[in-house]
């Protein structure tokens, strides 16, 4: 498939998980902060993308939910350099490097996660590169 044919899927996905409207879920849109996405949706979205998709998604590996309860990646709400590399290693659909610029726990959800981190994230999914 291709990024265009992967983001079309995923807008009807996240049009169907969260109720908005398909001129919303641009590849810039933010899941949380544009989209209204709640912890709760992210899990409704990542069974919906494994069923459009035919593809399995382990817990932790789309949308990451662990990172503030350890401290060697995360200190005072901003994830340290060694949570950086982490999320590099884990997220490699993301750009970690512009959220390195503000690297609040917080912002993970807020700002990271944007429609096309999603559409990167399947596209390695089923390029077999994941």
């Amino acid at each position: 498939m291709t990024n265009d044919e992967i983001f079309e899927k995923v807008r009807a996905t996240l049009v169907d998980a969260l109720g908005v409207d398909d001129d919303e879920v641009t590849p810039e849109a933010r899941l949380t902060t544009d989209l209204g996405a709640e912890s709760i949706d992210f899990l409704d979205i990542s069974f919906r993308l494994e069923k459009n998709f035919s593809i399995k998604i382990p817990r932790g590996e789309l949308f990451p939910d662990d990172l503030a309860a350890d401290s060697t990646l995360a200190k005072d709400g901003i994830v340290t350099a060694a949570g950086l590399e982490i999320l590099k290693k884990r997220m490699p659909h993301a750009d970690i490097d512009a959220f390195a610029k503000d690297p609040k726990v917080e912002n993970i959800a807020s700002e990271l996660i944007t429609v096309q981190f999603v559409v990167n994230y399947v596209l390695r999914k089923t390029s077999g590169a994941a």
